[in-house]
């Protein structure tokens, strides 16, 4: 089974590490290092490293690709100036959603051609190609797939502004969060992104094999921690991030998952799935996604059921013990009327009920 999973370019460096290793989305990645609590302290305090070069990436190029991918997600992509990133979602004529990912504008070429990275899922990265290629006029643009060409470290914390720093000549203080550049790292050419998934200041680096292999070693020799997927899921739900596969998908909308303001009805025009959320949105959402504390120590993990009264009202999508928090936590869908924080309800946990409070998200939000 084994043999069949692909591997990063960071593969070798992680077994290096004495890695657990364990099969995610067709690629065999690390769950964990040292462990994940220690992990996902390290980013909480200072700095961690994560290997992401299993995500998608992809890259658009044409004269007028902007009025193509508008067409693609409900967020208004026109709002971008190059160096700019916008976190969004790609949409079904139903209105669920098919991915959560991120369109990074690079401005023009010298030939005047817009440029654009795209950056999806690991485990929907041939799912958002086919539905991306299908909905694009490919004569008019020229789309490229470099999701096995290149490596992506995720460098996450508070202090990863210093360690990148180092290895830099760019400013990285002139990058704001949701910006990016095309620069250098360790003298060699890197799309540098301020963006993660774990609530902290950070960056994503996406930069040849081989020069991946390189900066992970650096960065490992000035302190930065190896993390693994244990401590990006812990991380990125204490930060109440979606999950794609587990707390969204292609059945339930951004205005059901809390991302109504991805959605900017009144500043663009159509796009797939704009009439199924004008109607959602005038009729009213029946389900939103909450945070749930629960009342103890117990793990609301997912697909546990939700009860109110002895009745079942909603499921738990993503659940952990958070190690910033202290307490457990769960994400779940829950009736509007329900959605309220200070609500209590009960979660279902091998046969037994445990209480559990409805409150904001998210759980932990990082200090400035």
């Amino acid at each position: 089974m084994k043999d069949t999973l692909l591997r990063t370019p960071l593969y070798g460096a992680a077994i290096a590490l004495n890695a657990r290793m364990v099969g995610f989305s067709g690629w065999e990645m690390p769950v964990h290092f040292a462990g994940i609590g220690q992990e996902h302290h390290a980013v909480r305090n200072d700095a961690g490293m994560f290997d992401i070069s299993h995500m998608g990436k992809f890259s658009l190029q044409g004269k007028d690709v902007l009025t193509q991918i508008q067409q693609l997600v409900p967020s208004d992509l026109s709002r971008l100036q190059p160096g700019q990133a916008q976190y969004t979602v790609l949409l079904n004529p139903q209105g669920g959603i098919v991915d959560d990912l991120i369109f990074y504008y690079q401005g023009l070429d010298g030939s005047d051609q817009q440029r654009w990275v795209v950056i999806v899922n690991a485990a929907t990265t041939q799912k958002d190609k086919t539905w991306m290629l299908e909905n694009l006029d490919t004569s008019d643009l020229t789309f490229y797939d470099h999701s096995l060409e290149k490596a992506l470290i995720a460098l996450q914390g508070r202090k990863a502004k210093e360690h990148l720093q180092a290895i830099t000549s760019d400013d990285l203080s002139l990058l704001k969060p949701f910006e990016h550049l095309e620069g250098t790292v360790l003298g060699h050419p890197a799309f540098i992104a301020r963006t993660g998934y774990t609530g902290e200041d950070g960056f994503e680096i996406m930069v040849d094999p081989a020069v991946g292999v390189e900066l992970w070693r650096s960065l490992l020799s000035t302190g930065v921690v190896p993390c693994g997927l244990g401590a990006r899921d812990t991380l990125r739900l204490e930060a109440a991030m979606a999950l794609y596969g587990q707390d969204i998908n292609d059945s339930i909308s951004p205005l059901e998952a809390g991302l109504g303001w991805l959605v900017h009805l009144d500043s663009k025009g159509d796009f797939i799935g704009r009439s199924a959320l004008e109607r959602q949105k005038q009729e009213g959402v029946k389900r939103r996604l909450v945070g749930l504390q629960m009342q103890g120590r117990n793990i609301a993990r997912h697909g546990y059921p939700v009860l109110f009264e002895g009745k079942e009202v909603g499921i738990v999508t993503s659940g952990t013990l958070a190690p910033t928090v202290g307490s457990a936590i769960a994400l779940a869908y829950l009736p509007v009327e329900l959605a309220q924080p200070g609500q209590q309800v009960e979660v279902s946990i091998r046969g037994k009920l445990y209480p559990a409070i409805v409150v904001k998200r998210p759980f932990y939000r990082a200090k400035k």
